[in-house]
């Protein structure tokens, strides 16, 4: 069994608009990928926009499933 890494770009991230996130936002929200690769790649991507460019992601963060901690 060969892993898969997911790696995320930093050009695609940078070429995320308003427009295309909400686009992965809606893919990520109807779920209906061919297969879970296609679905965990997308999550990838939003979450890469999440850390990196918030503004993008924040209406779409619910998708995510982050949830804030205490390091305390």
């Amino acid at each position: 069994m060969t892993l898969t890494t997911i790696h995320v770009s930093q050009q695609a991230v940078s070429d995320m608009t308003p427009e295309t996130t909400a686009e992965l936002a809606k893919r990520l929200e109807q779920d209906a990928y061919d297969n879970a690769f296609e679905g965990l790649q997308d999550w990838h991507l939003l979450r890469a926009v999440a850390f990196q460019r918030p503004e993008l992601a924040e209406p779409y963060v619910h998708l995510l499933d982050l949830e804030p901690f205490d390091e305390a």
